[in-house]
């Protein structure tokens, strides 16, 4: 996977935009059930009043709620309040007794504080009311305290006041007792300091329904702007790790491409076809996948859980314990998914790989298959690996099916513990219900978080096993390389081809394919290769081509080993015409100008004519427009071979190989394009391989060979006198007529 991040590299600006986006979008989220709760706590319990100390309060007001303060607290009020008159104005410009219009007298108005100083303030105030409160229920009989309780809620402040004389003459002892029992909750002391400040607000006639009402459509607005922020957040994370990870698909899939266009035949001969087709599509989808969901889930899973652990335990740190339990379980439970899953997910690409195999190997062979009626056979091996891998997926799949509601199931175990929790601690006073919902929430973004993340360990060791795939590709070191220092070929000697001594083994082989090989193909001159099947003719074209390196001697063109010059530069003075017909999908004029895509349309007609298929061309609708089908289906074998060797001949190469490029042709056919191509190539060093004597009798020079060795050299005639071997293949072909 490491190999992977140097893919990434290209992406960083939008990665780290991307993680940017994140932290808002955690933040985003992280942030709404806070303010859900301050909309139970604060906007639906508190009547929309946030502070227990509150904006404004009257004389008698101040005096009762002083008589509970300590003197440092009394200070606190004294440095935080001053005394208005109703007809005074705000910093606004407003009058007072606007703001407050049961004002009819001085009272108290609250300066603008620091947020220190305001939660101060609140604490004296919060302080005060508790103890006022815990010192009426120590006055109440046992009997008399449900009573006091539910009155608590609608406050007369005129028989409060009543009581102001016998509040003064307390002692000491009474009021600080009480206040060291309201010290202990805190929640406590917030809640009573608000309720009694409804009763200041409702004294100086103050429209507590508009103020609630205020607050919850700012608390509303706010979560209505966090929730665009994030949910923008979201899109345009979205449209960043797609562009990333079909950005990394395509670098992936032109590095695997280019660098199999540079394998010879040794490295092509390691890889099958169907494995670098699988390595080049389902491998790489699912590093994209893995990409795309990582870019996502990866960065923005750890942002929200911790966030949420920090969010929760400041909400309430005594039922932290859940979390834990929680995550615990849901770890166990990943954990074992994976030890269970994970071994299948390396089994899954090979067997993809088997199916790819299986499938191209019977429709390439689907009339070989048919003609042998083993329909039936070919079913039940396609049935086999299709079952195999069908199985392992499903297998993958039902222990990740399983995890969703095992994960519910926890999820849902949680929210009723933190239910039942949370209401023993709402009973005695020490959790209000709205941070109790969003302790809950909190507790769901945490399972997500780990749920996401299991997801992406999930992903991550199928992923592995497709980089690998693909490292294996793109790490492979290419036999067959350019020179640091190439030589250029010799313009004073055109087509001259010469082996030395060459010898050449296949990788894996127990012996040579060829051994001392010798001979030199000259400018103008036919030099004609045949032998028994195995005896290495076509070994000789891949050599010359240099699709292989040779072990030992050399392959001279122009007096320059062809190893120190480039492959382009080589195969640019070589015409190749291989012994399997191979035509590409596009139109008959694409095929053609294929190695030559400058040629004008009078080259290619008469390139054809000397090929011998301007006729099936003329008969065809659209002539060299016409199209041709995947590996030329729609023409016959015969046509396939005039046309591959017009696409040779189209280049006018300096040498010309053709590798058993006439098989399928009829006599005459062979005939007339023999003809043609020596008025045509007079001046190209023509390699001609074939099996068939009629071909090559007229060839300046034949090399028989057999077990790759030469063990004849000569003119047709010659090789009948001399050459066993080759007299053995012409008497086969040929009649008594004909060899005489």
């Amino acid at each position: 996977m490491g190999k992977l991040a140097k893919q990434l590299k290209p992406f960083l600006t939008g990665i780290f935009l991307a993680i940017v986006l994140l932290f808002v979008q955690a933040i985003s989220d992280l942030n709404l059930p806070n303010y859900m709760s301050e909309i139970v706590n604060v906007g639906i319990q508190q009547g929309g009043i946030e502070h227990a100390a509150p904006d404004a309060i009257s004389e008698d007001g101040m005096k009762l709620i002083t008589t509970f303060m300590t003197e440092h607290e009394r200070q606190i009020i004294e440095e935080s309040y001053s005394l208005v008159s109703p007809l005074d104005q705000n910093s606004n410009g407003e009058p007072y007794s606007k703001l407050y219009p049961n004002a009819d007298q001085q009272f108290y108005v609250k300066g603008e504080l620091g947020k220190n100083d305001s939660e101060n303030l609140d604490a004296a105030f919060g302080t005060a009311t508790s103890t006022f409160i815990n010192f009426l229920r120590e006055l109440s009989q046992p009997s008399d305290k449900n009573a006091t309780e539910s009155s608590s809620n609608s406050i007369n402040m005129k028989e409060i006041y009543g009581m102001q004389a016998v509040l003064d003459s307390l002692p000491d002892a009474t009021i600080q007792s009480a206040h060291d029992e309201a010290v202990k909750n805190d929640v406590m002391q917030k809640q009573s300091g608000i309720m009694l400040s409804k009763g200041f607000y409702d004294e100086l006639g103050v429209d507590l329904g508009a103020k609630q009402t205020a607050y919850i459509m700012k608390i509303g607005f706010y979560m209505l702007v966090i929730a665009l922020v994030g949910g923008v957040a979201t899109v345009l994370v979205g449209l960043l790790s797609s562009r990333i990870a079909t950005g990394v698909a395509r670098n992936l899939r032109k590095q695997v491409f280019m660098k199999v266009e540079s394998f010879s035949k040794k490295e092509l001969d390691t890889f099958s076809t169907a494995s670098l087709i699988t390595r080049c599509t389902n491998d790489i989808q699912q590093v994209q996948n893995l990409v795309m969901m990582g870019v996502r889930m990866i960065c923005y899973a750890p942002i929200l859980g911790i966030g949420g652990i920090i969010m929760a335990v400041n909400k309430s740190a005594s039922m932290s314990r859940i979390i834990a339990l929680a995550v615990i379980i849901l770890l166990g439970l990943i954990l074992i998914l994976m030890a269970i899953a994970l071994p299948k997910f390396k089994l899954i690409q090979k067997l993809v790989d088997k199916l790819n195999l299986i499938s191209r190997e019977n429709l390439s062979g689907l009339m070989v298959v048919r003609s042998f009626g083993t329909q039936e056979y070919e079913k039940k091996r396609f049935d086999a690996a299709n079952s195999d891998l069908t199985k392992t997926n499903l297998f993958v799949t039902r222990a990740m099916v399983f995890m969703m509601p095992m994960m519910m199931l926890i999820m849902n175990g949680v929210t009723l513990l933190v239910v039942w929790v949370g209401a023993h601690q709402i009973a005695v006073s020490s959790m209000q219900v709205g941070d109790m919902m969003a302790f809950m929430q909190y507790v769901m973004q945490i399972l997500m978080s780990f749920m996401m993340l299991s997801m992406m360990f999930i992903m991550i060791p199928r992923a592995a096993v497709s980089a690998g795939r693909i490292a294996e590709v793109l790490e492979t070191e290419v036999s067959i390389t350019d020179p640091e220092k190439p030589k250029s070929f010799n313009e004073k000697c055109k087509g001259l081809l010469e082996f030395k001594k060459v010898s050449f083994r296949y990788e894996g082989a127990n012996e040579d394919a060829l051994h001392e090989i010798s001979f030199t193909a000259k400018p103008g001159q036919t030099t004609a290769l045949i032998g028994s099947t195995g005896s290495g003719k076509t070994t000789i074209a891949s050599l010359a081509l240099r699709f292989y390196d040779v072990n030992e001697g050399e392959i001279l063109i122009d007096g320059v080993d062809i190893r120190d010059v480039k492959q382009s530069e080589l195969r640019s003075k070589i015409g190749y015409v291989p012994q399997k017909s191979v035509l590409l999908s596009g139109t008959i004029e694409f095929n053609l100008k294929y190695g030559k895509k400058d040629a004008t349309d009078e080259e290619m007609q008469e390139i054809a004519k000397v090929a011998q298929a301007m006729d099936f061309i003329k008969e065809k609708p659209e002539n060299f427009a016409s199209n041709i089908s995947q590996g030329g289906a729609n023409v016959s074998g015969g046509q396939k071979q005039r046309l591959t060797i017009a696409r040779a001949l189209m280049k006018k190469p300096e040498i010309l190989i053709f590798d058993d490029s006439f098989s399928a042709l009829d006599f005459k056919t062979d005939s007339m394009l023999r003809k043609e191509l020596k008025e045509h190539t007079s001046h190209a060093t023509i390699i001609l391989v074939a099996q068939r004597v009629s071909t090559i009798m007229n060839a300046d020079q034949i090399l028989v060979l057999d077990k790759g060795l030469i063990v004849g050299r000569g003119t047709h005639r010659e090789l009948l006198e001399t050459c066993p071997e080759y007299y053995e293949i012409a008497s086969s072909q040929l009649s008594k007529e004909e060899l005489a």
